[in-house]
Formats: C-alpha cells, sequence, structure tokens
C-alpha cells in the first residue's frame, strides 16, 4: 500500500474561508436555523472553502432556507473532520447517509440533524482519468455497465452498505493480481467509511475496494491501491502517480454546480453509486 502525501494546492484548498462572520458558540436550536454553521467537509477538488459557502447558502435558498449562513471548513479525511466536530473546531459536518449511519452505528454520541436543508442534496459517485486516457475510461466503463446491468454492483452496495450489520466493520478485500497483466494505479482516500477504507493493518476494506477487486477480474488488469488525501487527488491524477481516481462527486439535480469536484483535464465515468447528503452534529448534553 502506497501513500501520497500532497502539498500542490495545499495553501488555496486549506482557505479558511470565514473572513469576519461571528459564529454562534452555542446553536439556539437543533437545526442551527438562523445560525452561521460552520461546516466540517471533505475538501473538493475544484473549489475553494468561501466559494463552497456561497454555493451551499443559494443551494439552501433555492430549498427554501433563506436563514441559515454555512461557513464550510476543509478537511482532507473523514477520520479529522471527525475529530474536528468533537472538539469544537466546527459545529456539524456534511456526509452522506451511508457514512453518517456508518458513523453513529458505531458511536452514539452523534445523530443527524433531521429537517437540515443540505439533506435534500444527493451526490452521484464516479471515478476520473485523464482526459487523454479514452480507452482506460472505456475499460472501466465497460465492466461497470456489465456489473449494472447483471446485479452485481446492487449486490456490492447490499453487502457491504445497505446491509452491513449494525457496529461491524467491512471486510477487508483481496485485489486479485495476474501475473504479467497491465497494472493501473488507483488513487483512494482510504478514510470514508464504509465506501472507502483502508483499515487499521492497511488493508483495503469497503464498497470502493470490493467494485475494484471486480473490476480486476473482469478487466484482466491489475488494480494496484495507492490511498491520496482528499485535496491532493486531481494534484496526483495530473503528474501521473495514478492512473484512476476512485471516487469523485458530481452533484444530482440543479441545486449544486456539477464541476465543484471536476477540475480542468479530468474526464468523469458515468456514476457507479448514488448517495443522499446527510449533516451530522454532536448530541445535545442532557
Amino acid at each position: 500500500m502506497k501513500k501520497f502525501l500532497a502539498t500542490i494546492c495545499a495553501a488555496a484548498l486549506l482557505m479558511t474561508g470565514c473572513g469576519g462572520e461571528q459564529v454562534a458558540d452555542k446553536p439556539n436550536n437543533n437545526n442551527f436555523s438562523g445560525e452561521s454553521v460552520k461546516l466540517g467537509m471533505i475538501s473538493r477538488l475544484n473549489t475553494d472553502e468561501k466559494t463552497m459557502g456561497d454555493v451551499l447558502d443559494k443551494a439552501a435558498e433555492n430549498l427554501g432556507v433563506k436563514d441559515t449562513k454555512h461557513l464550510p471548513k476543509f478537511y482532507d479525511g473523514f477520520n479529522q473532520m471527525q475529530m474536528g466536530l468533537e472538539s469544537g473546531d466546527v459545529m456539524a459536518i456534511s456526509t452522506y447517509q451511508s457514512v453518517a449511519n456508518y458513523l453513529i452505528a458505531n458511536n452514539d454520541k452523534f445523530e443527524i440533524i433531521p429537517h437540515f436543508a443540505l439533506n435534500k442534496l444527493s451526490d452521484y459517485f464516479c471515478f476520473a482519468v485523464r482526459k487523454n486516457e479514452t480507452q482506460l475510461k472505456a475499460d472501466l466503463d465497460k465492466v461497470i455497465d456489465e456489473m449494472k446491468a447483471d446485479g452485481s454492483l446492487d449486490k456490492l452496495i447490499n453487502d457491504y452498505i445497505t446491509n452491513l450489520e449494525k457496529g461491524k466493520t467491512p471486510p477487508a478485500v483481496e485485489i486479485p493480481m495476474i501475473e504479467g497483466a497491465q497494472t493501473i494505479k488507483v488513487g483512494i482516500t482510504g478514510d470514508l467509511p464504509p465506501l472507502d477504507l483502508i483499515l487499521t493493518d492497511n488493508s483495503p476494506a469497503g464498497f470502493n475496494t470490493a467494485l475494484l477487486a471486480e473490476i480486476a477480474k473482469r478487466s484482466g488488469k491489475n488494480i494496484e491501491l495507492v490511498q491520496i488525501d482528499s485535496n491532493a487527488r486531481a494534484a496526483a491524477l495530473n503528474s501521473k502517480l495514478i492512473d484512476v481516481v476512485f471516487w469523485v462527486i458530481v452533484p444530482f439535480g440543479n441545486d449544486m454546480p456539477i464541476d465543484l469536484d471536476k477540475p480542468e483535464g479530468l474526464e468523469l465515468s458515468a456514476p457507479y453509486f448514488k448517495d443522499n447528503v446527510a449533516v451530522v452534529k454532536l448530541k445535545s448534553s442532557k
């Protein structure tokens, strides 16, 4: 297992984006209505914190919420974001329903904020390649299309996400290696359970790894996983340290710009998974 810790563009992606805004120390209600909400998020590939805040405010207004201001703080991984929430660095975190369910099942100090405007949003998960890698994209798309058609993609979603036993860590997944076959280096974060996960013993696990193992079997290609911080994925791809980014987000619907996670020079696949946004906070003390 290799890990690429990029410094390229880190300063730009980790801008505070909060300016002189005053953030309430104690929200006055369970849904932060009327508050300036400091919101933890995984770093986006094509957007800084200030722009993301403006986008979220506009999306919330389109969804009928006009009195809440979002102040995103980007993190390079989910574990860092969770620690930011527990330390009070942010008031809530924006993630996905599957991830929120997994987090809450393993730690009862967290809860999903009901009726939060952003919970009405959904994102598609895609993979990304360099724009000139048309054959590689076609080969990967072909396998995913086959898996959609024969039901095996839905089965992986059920096994690794929908029906994952409460409180259980996804099992390690072995990716087959074929002697002499072409090797594709695939960048993953390894830090978004149960979707994308590297276990403490460095074993790959989770839904994305299971999907990549099936892609390796069907395509006859070797897949080498490279663990990458979230904000470094595009730099690693463009510098040819990896051949594929697995995963990139495409917002569903018209409430969010479609290129928030797609810099120039990248080509995205058709979606292989869709999930709803979920906003999580610490449970209120009684």
